[in-house]
């Protein structure tokens, strides 16, 4: 029973990195196409910058997305499973990727292209809005006590993997003939989709459901509505996490989207060196990040946390300074930091830091509608204000950099309000001693 319980947990938390791997590339091949390549394929009649702002505001869609699959996916991942949510979400994040492969462009259709493309974006959003919490959810209610915060990393550690094989298949069709890569070339990376959606499902089907969620069916309440229960009696940590999350996702999408496109457009950088030093970041960040979630195990999940976004607000400005040095080495080095360390430091506790605000029985819908909102507030809308912002500053990223630092330091006021590491080890101790030394009946 042991062996099979660890080997339970083994599995769940592998599977959840290498799928999540999967649903992060089909995410993250769209912002990189974005940020190179649909300016001119969906909105050529407008100039470079506006194109570009244009493709982000497609990309941004897909955030906006991700707050109602927050919210439909949790409420049957709190009533049904984690696991079925999980491969639904996979199969809505897979066929909107490929379908785009295939999406013929401006020139075929006109606007009719955009249009499909923002109702493709949005499914895309809706699935990473449900695959989130449930992904983090099994790796983190199967993991012994103790190691929680290691094996919850794991499918945080797949953020990396995802960028750097979106990054990886971007460049390679990057080195085609330009004729080549806007006509056929692009549609290679969201095509690949169709193999990876079948690895996809062959590893997550054999994963079993989440014990938390079999103790939860076996309770007499049941909520009806999860999302409802989490608005109503746990407001304080939904809005903590909401505004402390969306500092760091809108650093990973500074550093992955924005900057690739200020890098390559403002400052005449090839992209190829560009989309090299992101993919060098992405991997360190695959290794960095578990060893993150080993440490938080140690430190504490909030500790990290708050170190992790006291580190990104002191970087940020070193970040732009190395980019508009114009110094190869320097722009690596900039891109390779973002990516591969300032991030993984506040990625890797988030599993077991906002998975313990909330009960089990509304965990998914808890962590989903907080962290999509988040989503949207960061990562959607980011590279947009940066975008605006250097375009009001005459190219200049001063304000980009004071609106990233202004972020980072309000996320450092709500995490302090978040649940204490100290709190959980005391709630864990408590809840082991009533199973060990049950209360005499009278």
């Amino acid at each position: 029973m042991v062996e099979q319980a660890r080997s339970s947990h083994r599995l769940a938390g592998v599977s959840s990195m290498v799928g999540t791997t999967i649903e992060w590339y089909d995410f993250f091949i769209y912002g990189a196409a974005a940020a190179l390549i649909f300016n001119k394929l969906f909105f050529p009649n407008l100039d470079p910058l506006t194109g570009v702002l244009a493709a982000f505001a497609t990309y941004a869609v897909g955030f906006i997305g991700r707050p109602l699959g927050g919210i439909v996916f949790g409420h049957f991942g709190d009533k049904v499973g984690r696991k079925s949510m999980l491969m639904l979400t996979l199969i809505l994040m897979g066929i909107p990727t490929i379908l785009i492969g295939l999406l013929p462009t401006y020139e075929t259709i006109g606007y009719w292209a955009t249009v499909c493309l923002v109702i493709l974006r949005f499914v895309q959003g809706m699935a990473m809005g449900g695959e989130w919490g449930g992904a983090v959810l099994m790796a983190v209610e199967h993991a012994p006590e103790g190691k929680k915060g290691f094996w919850g990393s794991l499918p945080q550690a797949s953020a990396g993997a995802g960028l750097m094989l979106a990054s990886i298949a971007l460049a390679l069709v990057s080195l085609l003939p330009e004729s080549a890569l806007f006509s056929w070339g692009w549609r290679l990376p969201f095509l690949a989709s169709i193999v990876l959606l079948g690895v996809g499902w062959y590893i997550r089907v054999k994963v079993p459901e989440s014990p938390d969620f079999e103790k939860v069916k076996q309770q007499t309440e049941t909520i009806k509505v999860p999302a409802l229960r989490v608005f109503k009696n746990h407001p304080k940590e939904l809005i903590t996490i909401i505004v402390a999350r969306a500092a760091e996702n809108a650093w990973f999408y500074i550093a992955s989207t924005f900057a690739l496109a200020y890098a390559t457009t403002q400052l005449n950088i090839a992209r190829q060196e560009v989309l090299f030093a992101i993919v060098c970041g992405a991997a360190l960040s695959i290794v960095v990040t578990p060893l993150c979630g080993h440490l938080s195990d140690k430190v504490g999940q909030r500790r990290l946390f708050l170190c992790g976004l006291c580190i990104l607000a002191l970087y940020c400005y070193p970040f732009f300074i190395m980019l508009n040095s114009a110094n190869p080495y320097l722009i690596w080095l900039a891109f390779f930091l973002a990516v591969g360390v300032v991030f993984p430091i506040m990625y890797a506790p988030e599993s077991m830091l906002f998975a313990r605000q909330f009960p089990a029985e509304i965990r998914y819908s808890g962590i989903s509608i907080s962290v999509q909102f988040a989503g949207v507030l960061g990562g959607g809308l980011a590279p947009l204000i940066a975008t605006k912002l250097l375009s009001l500053n005459q190219g200049q990223p001063t304000w980009v950099i004071i609106y990233i630092v202004t972020m980072a330091i309000i996320a450092i006021i709500c995490t302090l309000y978040m649940k204490s590491d100290r709190y959980y080890q005391q709630h864990i101790s408590k809840l082991t001693a009533e199973v060990e030394s049950p209360p005499l009946k009278s």
